[in-house]
C-alpha cells in the first residue's frame, strides 16, 4: 500500500462518509445548538487547518531531518518539500478535517442548554500547572539528550504549549463539556491509531527505535504514535469546542472588560499628558 493509498482508505473515505452525514443532517434541519453557534463552524474548522499547516510543518521537518521517523521511498511519490513528502503534508491537513467533522456531528446532537456554575478558576490553574510541569520535564529530556525519550519529548514539548493556552483560557469550559470532548476525541483517536498500526506494519513509515521508548501497543504501534494522535486530536477538539461554545464568549467578554479596566486604571488620562 502506498502512502496516498493509505490516505485514501483511512482518511478520504471516512471524510466522505462524514460529509454525507453532514449533508443528511442539513436536509433534516439538524443544526448546531445556539450555545455552540458563536462562529460559523466551518470557518473555525478552516482556521484549524491553517494552524495545523503553519505549526506542524517545521516540527515535522525536524523529525524527518533528524531521522526520528522515515518513510519508504517506494511508497511515496517522491515529491518532497523540505524534508517531508507531500503525502505527509496532506495527512496533517486532512486529519483536522476528519476530526472536526466528527466533532461537529456530535455537537449537532447536543441539547441547547447552558449550565450554570461552570466557572472554576482553581481547576484551570491546577490543570495548567500540571501541564507546565510535564512540558518542562520534556524540555529537560531534550536538553539532556536522553535518546530514548526524544520522540516523546518532541511531541509533548511541541503540543503542550498551545494546549496550555487552551486550558489556561477555558479548562473549566472544556470540563463542563467533557462528554462532548470525549465523544469527539476518543473514537477518532482509536481509529487513527489503528490505521497507523497498519501503516507501520506495512512499512509506509518507520519510527527510529533508538529515539523512542520501545513501548509497543499490540506489539506494533509505538506508544509515541498513539500519543501523537491523541495530542493532535486534542488540539482540534479543544480548539473548536472553545471557539464555538457560548461560555467562551462570556469568558472573552470578561477578559475584554478586565483589560479595559486595567487600561483605565494604569494609562494616563489625556488631561494628564
Amino acid at each position: 500500500m502506498t502512502y496516498f493509498g493509505f490516505l485514501g482508505l483511512f482518511l478520504a473515505i471516512p471524510i466522505a462518509i462524514m460529509l454525507g452525514l453532514t449533508w443528511r443532517d442539513a436536509r433534516l434541519g439538524r443544526e448546531l445548538p445556539r450555545r455552540f453557534g458563536s462562529y460559523p463552524p466551518y470557518a473555525i474548522l478552516g482556521l484549524h487547518l491553517v494552524l495545523a499547516l503553519v505549526y506542524t510543518t517545521p516540527w515535522d521537518n525536524y523529525l524527518v531531518a533528524t531521522a526520528v521517523w522515515w518513510y519508504d521511498p517506494a511508497k511515496v511519490t517522491g515529491i518532497v518539500f523540505g524534508y517531508v513528502p507531500i503525502e505527509e503534508y496532506t495527512f496533517f491537513m486532512v486529519q483536522p478535517v476528519l476530526t472536526g467533522l466528527w466533532l461537529l456531528f456530535w455537537l449537532r446532537r447536543q441539547p441547547d442548554v447552558v449550565r450554570q456554575g461552570w466557572e472554576n478558576g482553581r481547576f484551570r490553574l491546577t490543570a495548567l500547572a500540571i501541564l507546565g510541569i510535564i512540558w518542562l520535564s520534556m524540555v529537560i529530556i531534550l536538553v539532556a539528550g536522553w535518546a530514548p525519550g526524544t520522540y516523546l519529548a518532541l511531541i509533548l514539548a511541541w503540543a503542550l504549549l498551545p494546549i496550555m493556552l487552551q486550558v489556561g483560557f477555558g479548562g473549566d469550559i472544556l470540563w463542563q463539556h467533557r462528554r462532548i470532548v470525549a465523544l469527539g476525541l476518543i473514537p477518532i483517536t482509536l481509529f487513527l491509531a489503528a490505521a497507523d498500526t497498519l501503516a507501520i506494519y506495512d512499512g509506509i513509515w518507520t519510527i527510529d527505535p533508538a529515539q523512542s521508548l520501545n513501548w509497543y501497543l499490540g506489539g506494533i504501534l509505538p506508544f509515541e504514535e498513539f500519543l501523537f494522535f491523541l495530542i493532535t486530536n486534542t488540539l482540534v477538539v479543544f480548539g473548536m469546542t472553545l471557539f464555538l461554545s457560548a461560555e467562551s464568549q462570556a469568558r472573552l467578554e470578561e477578559v475584554k472588560t478586565a483589560v479595559a479596566q486595567w487600561r483605565a486604571g494604569r494609562l494616563p488620562m489625556a488631561s494628564e499628558k
